[in-house]
């Protein structure tokens, strides 16, 4: 029997914060749940890191899981403006390709950390948890049937550091933490600022990016501080589309008709981060943001017909077809506010945290080519909206305990939380679904619309502590109750072993879960999809369906359940001087009762026959499934090394590795309703995609050079060989490994001035191009794969000017 709980009521939570703050009288600094914030990070081994401890003074030189601190210096060091793209550079466990033609997905492109899931990672901001996208990326691109975080509408100007912990976690944070956790510490204090402005261009000429940013604080009465940042960027779309050798294309046969690339996009974006001292003992605490991204990405081209029913109005329109562009908005708001302080000795941090995403989408340069279509002239239509919604309450303490038998305290850590989670469909207007719907992207329909929510509280203990001046160790324990498919518990035990000063061992083990998505469960609509079928890219209308759907239902779909993980990991770390630090770490993931998009399932016309009875029309189905059982290898080794030089001068060095290999060990058998009419829920496509769709390899050596007003840096990176599946073995297509090189130089004029001019991918690599064998590079269009984890842009040449006070 489930726990109905309402969601949270903003002002009731903050009245009785309030109150609790007027009883409560002491005082702390928190960053995260019972954890102390984290002063400005850098990659210094003594840095204090607040992800997966509570302990107040945990540095990641003792750290029992392996923890990344990537400082703002290393966060400027490319020229990308996003997040992601940022972190899939430091980073050699992060994966972040650039898919394209793959309607919102081109929009909100997912991150995979140690090849998993890019919703099976954490996001916390300010060690609080952020709300998920509301797309679901349902095409044929890596992270296929996931609705993680949207990454990049984070803007680079708002952080100071950022932590990833390299684990399982779902003991210490719940949900989603099955890969590891990305916690974002916003810029804090009321001094000091930055500003700067950008701007790039890539080699062929085109995706020139301009950006602006800046950071600055003030003070909020004599107790208190706000600090604010904005950044607003407009990038232009990249083309490497190759020639359009079809004859339908009339007059512009041999010409570029189809968009392969990055999408045009022009972000704007704020965020607050602010804290007051109420009294002695209690701070008040809040941060929030508000953005928008317009996007304009390029769906499939369509080519004019010359014999067919549509020939007339397409000949009308647009004589030598035309290229649908799917016009999206993704606004995205969150506000987290609390209190914190101290009461006899324990110290807590009480919040509420709202978050909502909503992506709206327009079809524009498009048509509804559609038998009885009332409006033939009609060339833009509003598809739909996607809203997703997140509400949290939650109370956290801690407290450090002398134990006789310890060589330190025991930190104990108790904490309790309340989700509200929603996920709304909006419908587009009517001519966007009549009939066979617009041209790129049907819209949503009636029948798609609606709203679907869930609750859970949850409560949990960590305890955590030096046993011995060698040994340290902490256990977690986690129990959550959801509304829609009952409880589940999780734990988590780690062990530090220091052999000398230098040397130590650490090994964790635990167990965790992900929770389906809203989406994951009601995400529906009806589209038109190409597929290759003898050879040629074929328009099929496919419906997505709610898995407790009739229709979904009729084709054997199951409820979905939530998927279990087991984590262990083994590592060393080694620092023979203060100046060289030497990590690596061995971890095995194994995931039960995964959640996969199925398979396109091409439906026989009886099968369509009995989809109609249920109200769906539609060529091809397919639903949400918890149809795999995974397991993930892999080792993370990282050296960072610190050369002092003379006159002051130093050059850092690091090198960084991850080997992945993923496996499916069970596939669930087929629906035999299925099975009956010779159709596959999970075909080798799917299954190949999570196991060799990503790279296996990903070196990284880099070099930092300072002195005085002048700074260079080099970075190399090799990112190792992946598979391109298809459901033909002799389809398939292995990617050879790439290097890349990024090469930038800054130097700093007048003191408060920086000029930097930089080149991402310097030596112009790209991967090969999509192979011909069964035409899956549409007759040479399509060029390069969406899967390539350094996208297909080529040279980029930028220059920043900053100014800092």
């Amino acid at each position: 029997m489930s726990v109905k709980f309402p969601a949270p009521n903003a002002s009731r939570a903050l009245l009785a914060l309030g109150l609790l703050a007027s009883i409560l009288p002491a005082h702390a600094q928190q960053g995260q749940e019972g954890v102390p914030a984290a002063p400005n990070a850098s990659a210094d081994p003594q840095t204090v890191v607040v992800t997966g401890t509570r302990s107040l003074n945990r540095r990641t030189l003792d750290s029992a899981s392996p923890v990344d601190v990537i400082g703002a210096r290393e966060i400027q060091s490319t020229g990308s403006g996003e997040l992601a793209t940022v972190l899939g550079r430091l980073l050699p466990s992060m994966n972040f390709p650039r898919p394209s033609g793959a309607d919102a997905s081109d929009a909100v492109r997912p991150a995979q950390l140690r090849g998993l899931s890019p919703d099976q990672t954490l996001v916390l901001v300010n060690g609080k948890r952020r709300h998920t996208s509301a797309v679901v990326n349902v095409n044929g691109t890596l992270g296929r049937g996931s609705a993680p975080v949207d990454l990049n509408a984070i803007p680079l100007a708002a952080i100071d550091h950022i932590e990833v912990l390299r684990d399982g976690a779902a003991a210490q944070y719940g949900s989603d933490a099955i890969a590891g956790v990305v916690n974002i510490i916003l810029k804090k204090g009321a001094e000091g600022g930055d500003a700067e402005v950008s701007y790039g261009n890539y080699d062929k000429g085109d995706g020139q990016q301009t950006t602006l940013r800046g950071s600055t604080g003030f003070k909020l009465g004599d107790d208190g501080w706000v600090r604010i940042a904005l950044e607003a960027a407009h990038r232009n779309p990249t083309n490497r589309a190759g020639p359009d050798p079809r004859p339908q294309a009339g007059a512009l046969q041999g010409q570029v008709t189809q968009r392969l690339g990055d999408p045009k996009s022009e972000p704007r974006t704020l965020f607050v981060n602010s804290q007051y001292r109420i009294n002695d003992n209690v701070d008040w605490y809040a941060f929030a943001n508000y953005g928008e991204r317009k996007t304009s990405a390029a769906a499939n081209y369509r080519t004019a017909y010359t014999s067919d029913a549509r020939t007339t109005l397409r000949s009308t329109l647009y004589p030598n077809g035309f290229l649908p562009l799917e016009d999206s908005t993704s606004t995205d708001a969150s506000l987290v506010t609390g209190l914190r302080g101290d009461l006899a000795g324990w110290r807590w941090d009480a919040s509420v945290n709202f978050g909502r995403n909503r992506f709206k989408l327009d079809v524009d340069n498009t048509a509804n080519l559609s038998a009885g279509f009332a409006n033939p002239s009609q060339t833009s239509f509003y598809a739909g909206r996607l809203t997703s919604t997140q509400d949290v309450a939650n109370i956290d303490v801690a407290r450090d305990i002398p134990v006789a038998f310890m060589s330190g305290p025991l930190t104990v850590a108790l904490g309790a939380e309340a989700r509200y989670e929603s996920y709304e469909i909006g419908a587009g207007e009517a001519n966007s679904y009549f009939g066979g719907g617009s041209q790129g992207f049907s819209g949503f329909r009636p029948e798609n619309a609606g709203k679907n929510s869930r609750n859970n509280q949850s409560v949990y203990l960590n305890l955590e502590g030096d046993i011995t001046k060698e040994l340290s160790g902490s256990l977690a324990a986690r129990h959550e109750r959801y509304s829609d498919f009952g409880s589940t518990s999780s734990g988590k035990a780690s062990l530090r072993y220091a052999f000398t000063p230098a040397f130590a061992l650490r090994a964790t083990a635990s167990n965790g879960f992900r929770a389906p998505s809203l989406a994951q469960q009601f995400y529906t609509i009806t589209t038109t999809n190409f597929i290759v079928i003898n050879g040629v890219n074929t328009p099929i209308e496919t419906g997505t369906f709610a898995v407790n759907s009739a229709a979904a239902r009729a084709l054997g779909a199951q409820s979905l359940k939530p998927e279990k993980a087991r984590n262990l990991s083994l590592g060393a770390q080694w620092q023979p001087t203060r100046n060289w630090t030497n990590t690596v770490d061995f971890y095995r993931i194994d995931i039960d009762d995964r959640i996969v998009f199925s398979a396109n399932l091409q439906l026989s016309a009886a099968l369509q026959r009995t989809l109609a009875a249920q109200g769906a029309y539609v060529g091809a189905a397919r639903y949400f499934t918890n149809a795999v059982d995974t397991r993930t290898k892999g080792v993370d080794v990282v050296s960072t090394y610190r050369l002092a030089l003379p006159q002051g001068a130093r050059t850092d060095f690091t090198l960084a590795y991850n080997h992945n290999d993923n496996e499916v060990r069970r596939v669930a058998a087929n629906p035999a309703f299925l099975a009956a009419n010779n159709l596959l829920l999970v075909d080798r496509q799917t299954v190949n995609r999570l196991t060799v769709g990503s790279p296996k390899d990903k070196l990284s050596l880099s070099a930092d050079y300072t002195q005085s007003v002048w700074n260079g840096r080099a970075t190399v990176t090799r990112y190792g060989s992946f598979t391109v599946p298809q459901n033909i073995v002799a389809q398939d297509q292995t990617y050879d490994p790439q290097w890349v090189l990024d090469l930038s130089g800054s130097v700093r004029l007048a003191s408060n001035w920086r000029v930097t001019l930089g080149i991402d991918n310097a030596t112009n690599r790209y991967p090969a191009q999509v192979t011909s064998v069964g035409n899956l590079n549409n007759f040479g269009i399509n060029t390069y794969s969406g899967f390539a984890p350094n996208g297909f842009n080529g040279r980029f040449y930028y220059v920043k000017a900053g100014y800092t006070w």
